[in-house]
């Protein structure tokens, strides 16, 4: 069965179609034993939405069943021929495939077709060099596109190019082509890798300066689109691009967020996980999730009112299995991971009122509406309870003229008490981070001078 659905032209110079194989033996194989199975309407809307993120013209989608799978060509000959005529119809200039192709495969139906054709790996590539916006992210595109362009050793199309101008793999004529030969990618990719290493060496040196400070790393993880750079946005004030767009983050950014106790986080904002993501991508984009690995807290965003939002946590339970996040330990204790049920304003009330109470039972769970801020309280103070802080714990009485050094602990210290006397003095239970109590003493000696202050401090 296919189900043809011709949608409208656009002035977008790309038409678009979008096919999504569906083998009947996978899912008959995933009934019987009971493992949870996406369904086709699901895989063709998230395979719609990937081609969005690149701002194609979407002309067409098939979902095409297949009895078994063609080594030649993946589908049969007779829908090979059947869906010819519709791209030459429909005046299609690329096709999506939503699954993997072979090299043969590939070649094969771009000769069948005469048309340019991306798979899933390839798509998701071409958002990837979209998104990046930092070197370090631009070479990880272009280092996963080699390692997947070597086994093909074809020239890529410049299908894309009237519209981004050419990018890296995109490129078009001239020195961006990459060359087919294998020796030339294998150089290249060598270049690259001893490029990367050097940005990982600044990278780290910024994440030694930030252990030193030291506020805590929470990370934001969770499958594409599930609303975490909104929810970054809310949480810091922050202006980082987010829209409705499937990977609408790659570089991993980062800010501070001042809990309600007063104390302070780092709060880290990472790619998006997907399903069916190629092993050898997992790899070349590990540099971009090393700040979850920093992280003493996980934020697990999840977008509630997604069909199929149980499917979704456990292809990002896997991802944070094999990167170690899942039942490892920091410091001794498990790490903390705090599931954020997200996007609950777009639940009818009925269901938006069972979300919030199933949340309020477990421990570990928020619902939260990253865009009307409905539950984001409750989260901060849910990370503000299990955040730990390295420093130094003191109580420190202020007198009443002493407003500037209390502005200045309540500025680089975590407030844990307050008490104000009648006479307008105030008294701190404060934990003061190690490097900052050499500062308290050059800058408010004679207050030094009244508290206890650890050794190392004065040596």
């Amino acid at each position: 069965m296919s189900n043809e659905t011709p949608i409208g032209p656009s002035r977008d110079p790309t038409r678009a179609y979008v096919l999504v194989p569906w083998l009947k033996s996978a899912e008959h194989e995933a009934r019987k034993t009971g493992r949870a199975i996406r369904t086709q309407e699901a895989r063709l809307d998230e395979a719609v939405g990937l081609a969005a993120a690149i701002h194609l013209n979407i002309v067409g989608t098939s979902v095409v069943q297949l009895s078994e799978v063609r080594p030649a060509t993946l589908i049969g000959q007779g829908k090979v021929d059947e869906l010819k005529g519709l791209f030459e119809e429909l005046s299609v200039e690329l096709v999506i495939v939503d699954g993997h192709l072979s090299p043969v495969q590939q070649r094969n139906l771009e000769k069948e077709w005469n048309l340019k054709i991306l798979d899933r790996t390839g798509l998701i590539l071409e958002i990837f060099g979209e998104r990046a916006n930092t070197r370090e992210g631009s070479l990880q595109v272009e280092l996963a596109h080699l390692n997947y362009q070597k086994s093909r050793l074809v020239r890529s199309w410049t299908h894309l190019e009237r519209q981004r101008g050419g990018f890296g793999f995109l490129g078009g004529p001239g020195e961006t082509q990459i060359e087919s030969d294998r020796r030339v990618i294998q150089e290249r990719i060598a270049k690259i890798e001893k490029q990367l290493e050097g940005v990982k060496r600044t990278r780290e040196l910024h994440r030694k300066t930030r252990r030193e400070v030291p506020y805590p790393i929470v990370a934001l993880v969770g499958y594409t689109n599930a609303g975490k750079s909104t929810l970054f946005n809310r949480l810091t004030q922050a202006d980082v691009f987010a829209e409705n767009l499937l990977f609408a983050t790659l570089d991993p950014t980062m800010r501070a967020v001042t809990l309600p106790t007063g104390r302070k986080i780092i709060l880290s904002d990472t790619v998006g996980f997907i399903s069916d993501l190629p092993t050898h991508l997992v790899a070349a984009f590990r540099a971009t999730l090393e700040e979850v690995l920093e992280a003493e807290i996980v934020l697990h965003v999840r977008d509630a009112a997604h069909e199929e939002s149980d499917i979704q946590k456990s292809d990002v339970e896997g991802v944070l299995k094999s990167l170690g996040l899942i039942g490892e330990k920091v410091k001794g204790s498990p790490r903390p991971l705090i599931e954020v049920l997200n996007k609950i304003d777009s639940l009818d009330a009925a269901h938006h009122d069972a979300i919030v109470n199933t949340a309020s039972r477990e421990s570990m769970t928020v619902a939260t509406s990253a865009l009307t801020g409905e539950g984001v309280e409750a989260l901060l103070a849910l990370i503000d309870a299990h955040v730990t802080y390295k420093g130094f714990p003191l109580t420190i009485a202020l007198r009443a003229d002493e407003g500037e050094a209390y502005a200045w602990l309540h500025e680089n210290g975590q407030v844990r008490n307050r008490e104000t006397a009648e006479d307008g003095s105030v008294t701190l239970d404060i934990v003061l981070p190690d490097a900052e109590i050499g500062r308290l003493e050059k800058r408010f000696p004679a207050l030094a001078a009244r508290l206890d202050l650890p050794e190392r401090a004065t040596e």
